[in-house]
């Protein structure tokens, strides 16, 4: 926060140059309504342009004909400017028409706008039992004693056995509607934090791409150093603590139990009296669809990224080819000039047409030849009986039917329990069928073991006896 820093921050950063602009109070407003209220990623040039010429007609039927004179798509283009950067205009995959995104620092400025706005509750209690909560998660995560854990651990058994023990007595203590209110103003605000992190690390991956763009444009030298350098930073970005941490959001996000357990926590918090006095935005019931949306636009850019690198190894492949073939051609044009007038004497020696090539691990190994052993004993039959029914009572399971059965059941539905499966299509090995279940269900990558729920699985053994086994519930998942 020195004066040079500040200076400079004056002069380049979009989101300065926003707030001290004229036209500050038009570009916030619109945009804020247009992208950060209906939680809007990108929009197409058409639509954008449509909704600010409803807007400029308000405010010119309100303020007079004189004020914002040029049209709407003059403005957005204006705001899109290299001097300016409050939006993002791009061309997607795929389609020829301009499309627009907030920037990270526009969506920064916004905040900081709507945080001068006064707030008729703030709360801190919660914020204060975040802070708690976290220097407590931290302190325990790094205690390498196991004695101070275990102790950690008997002490929240027995606040929790303490806690038990009120609630069967009846003293059941329940939240105020003040804490209930301080408490959701934190979801939500945390919430809307997450999407505008989403925007800035996809501006991080969007400006690793543009400098590889740059670099693949400028590069001279081989296809390997380029590729280590390029790579390099890829995975720098990758390990680097807001790459590891936005992976781990992205698979605790990415998990259909986590989704189905957010989505019944917001459902039972917005039934809450408290919550509703608060007239909350209904949107946040599907934040975590939000989310998703918003980590689908970063990973497209990670792709990106990929495609652009393939190209680059594909156009470097189509060149060398090219210089071959100018060589080839070369040679032959040469020997078609001299044809009639070839030089005296051998000019060219070839000891082979091809070469040979014999690789060690190709050679055969050695091997010692078979002694065959000859027994000279006469076999005699023997009069032992033996009983022929244990050859024909053994249990063999069919892994491909019991693995086409869930196959057919995940065409119909996105995600099918074991119990499910074993009620369609009964044990008929007992066990061992069940067995052959978890072995395919171990074997999948995306089946899950819930171990926080069990299932009852019943079948009947060869003997018509009911069996029953209780096992954390299975999942298969499509």
């Amino acid at each position: 926060m020195d004066y040079s820093t500040l200076d400079t921050l004056r002069r380049t950063h979009p989101a300065w140059r926003l707030l001290v602009a004229d036209s500050a109070p038009l570009v916030a407003s619109f945009l804020h309504g247009a992208f950060v209220v209906p939680n809007v990623r990108v929009m197409a040039e058409a639509d954008l342009v449509e909704k600010l010429e409803d807007v400029l007609f308000g405010l010119r039927q309100s303020l007079g004909e004189g004020v914002f004179p040029r049209t709407a798509a003059q403005y957005l283009s204006d705001w899109s400017a290299n001097d300016k950067g409050w939006l993002r205009k791009f061309y997607p995959p795929g389609s020829d028409e301009a499309h627009f995104d907030l920037t990270p620092a526009t969506e920064k400025a916004l905040v900081w706008l709507e945080s001068l706005t006064r707030r008729a509750f703030v709360g801190t209690e919660s914020r204060l039992m975040t802070v708690f909560e976290l220097l407590r998660q931290m302190v325990e995560g790094s205690e390498a004693d196991p004695e101070a854990r275990l102790r950690e651990l008997e002490k929240r058994r027995e606040e929790i056995d303490a806690e038990i023990a009120r609630v069967r007595g009846g003293n059941i203590a329940l939240l105020d509607e003040t804490a209930l209110k301080d408490r959701f103003q934190q979801v939500a605000a945390t919430a809307r934090e997450l999407l505008s992190d989403f925007r800035e690390v996809e501006q991080n991956f969007r400006t690793l791409d543009r400098s590889v763009r740059e670099r693949i444009a400028l590069w001279e030298r081989g296809k390997g150093a380029l590729l280590e350098t390029i790579f390099g930073e890829r995975d720098a970005i990758a390990d680097s603590d807001q790459g590891r941490s936005f992976r781990a959001f992205w698979d605790f996000l990415m998990s259909p139990v986590r989704q189905e357990e957010l989505s019944a926590l917001l459902e039972s918090v917005f039934g809450l009296p408290a919550v509703q006095s608060l007239s909350p935005d209904t949107r946040l019931k599907r934040i975590h669809y939000d989310w998703l949306t918003a980590g689908e636009h970063t990973q497209r850019t990670v792709a990106l990224l990929s495609m652009q690198l393939r190209r680059f190894l594909d156009d470097q492949a189509w060149l060398e080819n090219r210089r071959i073939m100018e060589v080839l051609r070369g040679v032959e044009a040469k020997a078609l000039a001299i044809r009639e007038t070839p030089p005296a004497g051998g000019f060219m020696e070839l000891d082979e047409a091809t070469p040979r090539v014999e690789l060690p691990m190709e050679r055969p190994l050695y091997s010692p030849p078979v002694r065959p052993v000859i027994v000279d004993h006469v076999l005699l039959d023997g009069d032992t009986e033996v009983a022929l029914g244990a050859l024909f009572g053994q249990v063999v399971v069919d892994k491909i039917r019991l693995a086409a059965w869930i196959r057919h059941a995940l065409q119909e539905k996105s995600q099918v329990t074991l119990a499910e499966l074993i009620g369609k299509h009964p044990l008929e090995h007992g066990l061992a069928e069940l067995v052959a279940y978890l072995t395919l269900a171990s074997e999948d990558e995306k089946a899950m073991f819930d171990e926080d729920s069990t299932e009852k699985v019943v079948w009947r053994d060869a003997a018509g006896v009911e069996r029953q086994a209780i096992l954390p519930r299975v999942i298969f998942v499509r």
